[in-house]
């Protein structure tokens, strides 16, 4: 399973990305917005994290999401553990 990160915290990227591999996932994060969300794939999975991200970062995303159908998880929290919920109610 694939997935895109939105949001989070830039010093838990390397827990996240060991969080997904433990689940068999790979994951692109953008912790931040720099230029957009290029190169965002077609992944199977978006995640936002909202509480650490601007409207306009939630809009984009949503909208890319949108127009290739991709499901979205939000989480208002941008922990390890809401991550893991996430993982075990997509990835199971």
């Amino acid at each position: 399973m694939s997935l895109v990160i939105v949001g989070g915290n830039e010093c838990m990227v390397r827990e996240y990305m060991e969080l997904c591999k433990a689940y068999n996932c790979k994951a692109k994060i953008y912790p931040k917005m720099s230029r957009g969300l290029q190169n965002i794939g077609s992944p199977d999975l978006l995640v936002l994290f909202t509480n650490t991200i601007s409207h306009k970062m939630v809009r984009c995303a949503l909208e890319g999401a949108k127009n290739l159908s991709i499901p979205v998880a939000r989480s208002h929290t941008s922990s390890k553990a809401a991550l893991r919920n996430i993982l075990e109610q997509y990835a199971g």
